[in-house]
């Protein structure tokens, strides 16, 4: 019983946060906190009950816990919700930062405090939907109930230095790709759905049946298509990803924090859990146009991030550029990868997250995110800059970090697999280390603009040294420590390979 109770305490925190405005300002951020804190205790609940190293079995799922409730019998729908290693990790990541995101928000929000923590807790919640829902009417039914809060989001608390009018049209751009790669995926299962009652005569919207489905080779390579641009938007993979930077620049410290850290994950758990099981032959076929995306993703991603000024923007293309590793992972078809991507969706999470947050803790001191207007900041402000480089370097994959144990990971279990694709992208952490210098060097070291030198500018407070310091030691647990994740991880990712890899092992370039 305590799978829907992951989902519905975010939904029912944030109701109370919209109506218990009236009472103060404070009270949304405590109900906040308290919610997600109370989630984050759930997950971590649920991992202490154990029993995710279950016993691989041929790709069939294994659930560690299922909750089971009819909904639309006529046509097979369930409120079915299950949980094994993978999903596990993903909810303990959101609920870890769901708190941060409410943290870093304890200032920056000044109106509409209710409002704000319901469209926060919204989205959190259907997120934690996305990471549970095994009807695939309910996922995405999760899957689309994330947008409109995230809109709000951009659109009302966005970049105070922009006008209405640029927020509204970064939130709107954001909307629009989601929405309709998000109704292609909509006409992708459905498609899927009648195949299957055509096939069986059943109607069945539940992932364990429609695994089984007989199609053909066309059908399901459309099928797949339909799943794959759906989550490519999201993730976001080369050429789709045109609404992410606007999204990152115009979105609260708080927005950019959920995208980067969660709902960017979301589309790397729709591959790994929905594509490549439903439909193999196809992904298999598929899987060298997909890695060669991720290459481009790297290399783009990392160019653009180098041409940006504005650091927020340079910090949104580098999401795109580390993504790319793990699109490539996920389409190898190796379990050493497949776990390495894990990791990595893990330490991309807790380095972009702080990242975003210091942007929003240098914006506070600043009122600029223009690098050009920066410099010298090294010795204006304690320990900000010190951190700022720590995850700068954690993004580049320093040995220590969780990054590092993602990316070796993955380039070591991919070499064997696509050893072309594999070099060319290790070329990827040169470029990363080019632009992430560049970043350092334009904001914090060099000339102090005028306008700075002559400011006195405040230290971090004890909130926020504890936000970022303890994802800093996150990142250093998990480079060092990685082993509670791999276990946990382990049987969910042996069992997708084991459903995946004979595809694959026949349709390699």
């Amino acid at each position: 019983m305590l799978l829907p109770w992951l989902i519905l305490i975010p939904f029912i925190g944030g109701f109370l946060c919209w109506q218990t405005e009236r009472f103060g300002v404070k009270m949304p951020r405590w109900i906040a906190l308290i919610t997600m804190g109370l989630t984050l205790a759930l997950g971590l609940q649920l991992w202490l009950q154990g029993g995710y190293s279950l016993t691989q079995s041929a790709g069939i799922p294994q659930w560690q816990s299922e909750f089971i409730l009819p909904w639309i019998p006529r046509f097979g729908i369930t409120i079915h919700l299950a949980i094994d290693g993978l999903s596990l990790l993903m909810v303990v990541l959101t609920g870890l930062l769901g708190v941060l995101a409410v943290l870093c928000s304890w200032r920056e929000i000044e109106k509409y405090q209710g409002f704000f923590h319901l469209n926060l807790m919204w989205i959190l919640g259907g997120v934690i939907g996305v990471f549970l829902a095994i009807d695939m009417f309910l996922f995405f039914f999760f899957w689309e109930m994330m947008l409109v809060p995230m809109y709000f989001l951009i659109a009302l608390w966005g970049h105070k230095a922009s006008d209405g009018k640029t927020r509204i049209t970064a939130a709107t751009k954001f909307f629009i790709y989601t929405q309709a790669s998000g109704l292609v995926m909509l006409i992708a299962i459905l498609a899927l759905v009648f195949v299957h009652h055509n096939a069986t005569g059943t109607w069945t919207f539940n992932y364990e049946d429609l695994l089984k489905t007989p199609m053909s080779h066309g059908v399901e390579y459309l099928l797949m298509l339909g799943f794959f641009i759906a989550f490519a938007v999201k993730m976001p993979v080369v050429p789709l990803h045109g609404w992410l930077p606007d999204a990152h620049s115009q979105a609260p410290t708080a927005g950019s924090v959920d995208l980067a850290g969660i709902l960017l994950k979301t589309a790397a758990y729709g591959l790994l859990r929905f594509a490549l099981p439903l439909f193999p032959n196809a992904s298999a076929e598929f899987a060298p146009i997909a890695m060669w995306l991720g290459v481009i993703g790297i290399f783009y991603g990392a160019w653009m991030a180098f041409t940006q000024y504005d650091i927020k923007r340079l910090i949104a293309y580098t999401s795109v550029s580390h993504m790319g590793f793990v699109l490539i992972a996920i389409y190898t078809g190796s379990q050493l990868a497949y776990q390495g991507a894990v990791i990595q969706m893990i330490a991309h999470g807790l380095s972009a997250a702080g990242l975003f947050i210091l942007c929003g803790q240098l914006y506070e001191r600043l009122h600029t995110r223009d690098m050009r207007m920066m410099g010298g900041l090294w010795s204006k402000i304690k320990w900000l800059p010190a951190l700022s480089m720590f995850f700068a370097v954690a993004t580049l994959g320093m040995p220590g970090t969780g990054n590092f144990v993602g990316e070796f990971m993955i380039l070591f279990g991919s070499f064997k697999v696509v050893p072309v694709i594999t070099v060319i992208s290790t070329f990827g952490l040169v470029f990363a280390s080019v632009y992430s210098l560049a970043m350092l060097h334009r904001a914090y070291f060099g000339k102090a603009k005028s306008e700075i030198a002559a400011q006195e500018l405040p230290g971090m407070s004890l909130r926020e040294l504890f936000i970022i310091l303890l994802l800093v030691v996150l990142l250093v647990l998990l480079g060092f420590f990685p082993q509670p994740i791999l276990d946990t991880s382990h049987s969910a990712m042996g069992n997708i390979q084991q459903w995946f890899v004979n595809s694959v092992s026949t349709t390699r370039p």
